[in-house]
């Protein structure tokens, strides 16, 4: 009673507690809504951003298209990378050009999209199934029906995989027509920007004489090599003129970092390929003594290269066992050994051999009933009434196919899983006699097969194969991985790490300008976790370990230092401003020699201490000319060349691979006629390609965020 009485002393301040509790509690879910969300978005073009959610949209919608038009099931991670930078780039470019448009009035209408499907010449329309199997051209009547038969398709009354192949065929073409869309438009805002550029007769007598004018010349150079680079003082007040002057040619529209990284390749021990040796000796032992059902056999060995009771070409098999197939007899086994190319332990068994036709004709009448007894019962009655006399072509046609013969060969098995009904089918076929009938059971069906030509014989065998990949081992593994995590344990900055990696015998990697649109650190899969923490960091942060690659690699990445959108700083382009600085001053010293020497004639420069001398041919304005002895390309050769006279000495010139003068001794047209409106057609192609740029310049007005690298 006395602490029941005491809790009621104290109600007031009780409810007071809980309420703030609970005001606590309510104002902090409350927050959570109010303050800003994370952004879920992806990119943004010219201040319209796309989502996560949308943009993986895109991608799988491609990635279906692709599917379909490749007839692939399945993509591997680089076909995939390529999907998202695709879409990416098509949605940017799409994005660019329908803000330009909007901007213009631009549209692309129905009636438009309806007139390119009824000229049916669109490359993309090419790339459809809808094509005259005659003509191989696009055939709107095809898609037209399909449109309608699609529209009145039932498809719960349609087996799954019609439906489904239906279903894909319709989202192909819908992306098809979308990108019909797209390609319109972006072609009419091109045509406006290339109908502003335009040739005209000055512009074409200058492009002719620019490629007709050739010129011989004399040149007589010093190289810049002949200055020892140590002897040129570079200031910092130099760098940074240099730096000032060229700024603009160092702008960066995207943030890169500069990193150092550990890619640890776990490979196999000495301990790990001693027991696989173990394990293949003793399997080579029972394949010895092994008589039968060789597939199991080969399965269960773990071996890379699958056994098929079948007689194959030397192409199927692997390159080691070819070498050495000669070298055993039939029911001979050879091995175990190393094969160093594919890092194997193999021994093989040479089964059979046999000179065997390799291009087989032969036809069939497959034949389905409502059970299989009745299956059985209508294939022995067709079986018995071809064998009686009855003709093969007409038995099929009664049953609604043609009978008509077909061509297998080893191309089209070899290499392939085969198994089941389909290794009895081929089986079957390659081993009957020409002309010979056979009925064959396969599943629910039946299947009357004849044999009816054979051609090209070649050399066959059956070998089963043991090739066991040299592999680490969970203990190998797991030793690399305790070692590398007390590494990076104890070397836990970039400092750190770079100072004792060589000593602790793993190699320190750089990797300069790592954009955040790339897919990966090192050309390592799996290490989109390493990049997306790498353009998180600071500098000189290092990350934890990461498992990468096929579960093989191990790695560790530090940030160097981070290039800011912008100007590239000039400590990142003192090399490149050095280079150049380095020419300059070499140029300076050397015309400062030619100067105090007062040559005025061409063998006076020849003579110069260190010159080297050489005549160039055929030197025209319009391409820039090679010079062997200087070893570089020098385009003010052939500006000279264009205006020079005729044994006129030049005044030095400040090239690219030394200082040079430059005397022509002949000047020559080639045998071509002008024609003005051939040259302005020509210029006029030339703008379009350089119009075909006008993407990037949108590109680099619409302030583009990529962002994919924090969600894929």
């Amino acid at each position: 009673m006395a602490t029941l009485q005491n809790i009621r002393s104290k109600g007031p301040l009780l409810v007071i507690v809980i309420g703030l509790a609970l005001f606590a509690f309510i104002a902090g879910d409350a927050w959570k809504v109010l303050q800003p969300h994370q952004s879920q978005d992806v990119g943004e073009v010219n201040g319209e951003t796309i989502s996560a959610q949308d943009f993986q949209a895109l991608v799988e919608e491609y990635t279906e298209v692709v599917k379909f038009s490749s007839g692939l099931n399945a993509l591997s991670d680089e076909q995939t990378n390529q999907i998202k930078d695709e879409v990416w780039r098509s949605y940017v470019n799409n994005k660019l050009i329908e803000n330009e448009a909007e901007k213009l009035g631009l549209t692309v209408s129905k009636a438009e999209i309806q007139a390119i499907i009824d000229a049916g010449i669109h490359p993309m329309l090419q790339q459809t199934p809808f094509r005259n199997p005659q003509t191989g051209a696009f055939d709107k009547d095809m898609l037209k029906k399909f449109l309608v038969d699609y529209s009145k398709m039932n498809q719960a009354q349609m087996p799954a995989q019609y439906a489904e192949y239906y279903n894909s065929m319709y989202k192909f073409w819908s992306f098809i027509e979308k990108s019909l869309v797209q390609a319109r438009l972006q072609e009419k805002y091109q045509a406006l920007v290339i109908k502003s550029l335009f040739s005209n007769p000055v512009e074409a007598q200058d492009a002719f004489d620019a490629r007709v004018d050739q010129s011989d010349l004399l040149l007589a150079a010093i190289p810049y090599s002949s200055i020892v680079d140590s002897t040129i003082v570079i200031k910092e007040a130099d760098l940074k003129e240099a730096y000032d002057k060229k700024k603009e040619q160092f702008r960066q529209y995207v943030e890169t970092r500069n990193i150092k990284f550990i890619d640890v390749q776990v490979t196999a021990s000495p301990e790990d390929k001693a027991a696989i040796q173990e394990e293949v000796e003793e399997y080579t032992t029972q394949m010895s003594s092994n008589n039968e059902d060789y597939t199991t056999f080969i399965r269960s060995t773990g071996s890379v290269t699958p056994y098929v009771d079948l007689f194959y070409t030397t192409k199927s098999l692997p390159a080691d066992v070819v070498a050495r197939l000669d070298s055993v007899t039939v029911g001979g086994v050879f091995g175990p050994y190393y094969n160093v190319s594919d890092n194997t332990i193999n021994s093989f068994k040479k089964l059979a051999f046999a000179a065997l036709a390799d291009s087989i004709e032969y036809r069939q009448i497959q034949v389905v009933a409502d059970n299989a007894d009745k299956t059985k019962a209508l294939a022995d009655s067709i079986f018995g009434a071809i064998k009686d006399g009855a003709s093969f072509a007409e038995v099929a046609k009664k049953y609604g196919q043609t009978g008509e013969p077909a061509w297998i060969s080893s191309a089209n098995y070899e290499g392939a899983q085969i198994d089941g009904d389909n290794l009895k089918y081929v089986k079957t076929i390659t081993s009957l006699a020409q002309n010979e009938l056979v009925n064959l059971a396969l599943g629910q069906a039946n299947v009357i097969l004849q044999v009816t030509n054979k051609k090209a014989v070649k050399d066959k065998y059956k070998v089963a194969v043991i090739k066991r990949p040299v592999e680490f081992s969970k203990e190998t593994y797991n030793k690399a991985y305790n070692d590398f995590s007390q590494f990076i344990a104890v070397n836990n900055t970039l400092d750190k790490m770079s100072a004792n990696a060589e000593d602790a015998g793993y190699k320190l990697l750089d990797r300069t300008d790592l954009y955040s649109s790339e897919h990966g650190i090192g050309g390592v899969k799996g290490t989109k976790d390493a990049l997306k923490w790498a353009f998180s960091a600071k500098i000189g942060e290092i990350s934890g370990l990461y498992e990468c690659g096929e579960s093989d690699h191990m790695m560790v990445v530090g940030v160097a230092n981070i290039v800011p959108e912008g100007y590239r700083p000039l400590a990142l382009v003192k090399d490149q401003l050095r280079n150049e600085i380095l020419r300059d001053k070499k140029a300076e010293i050397i015309m400062a020699d030619m100067k105090a020497v007062g040559a005025v004639s061409f063998d006076q420069y020849k003579n110069m201490a260190n010159a080297v001398s050489d005549s160039v041919k055929h030197v025209t304005f319009a391409a820039p000319a090679y010079v062997p002895v200087l070893r570089s390309s020098e385009p003010l050769v052939g500006a000279y060349a264009s205006i020079a006279e005729l044994n006129k000495l030049s005044a030095p010139i400040k090239g690219n691979g030394g200082v040079f003068v430059l005397q022509p001794y002949a000047k020559e047209k080639l045998n071509e006629t002008f024609n003005q409106e051939t040259e302005e057609s020509t210029l006029e192609s030339m703008h379009v390609r350089m119009a075909s740029q006008f993407i990037n310049d949108l590109y680099l007005n619409a302030d583009v965020k990529d962002n994919r690298y924090l969600f894929f």
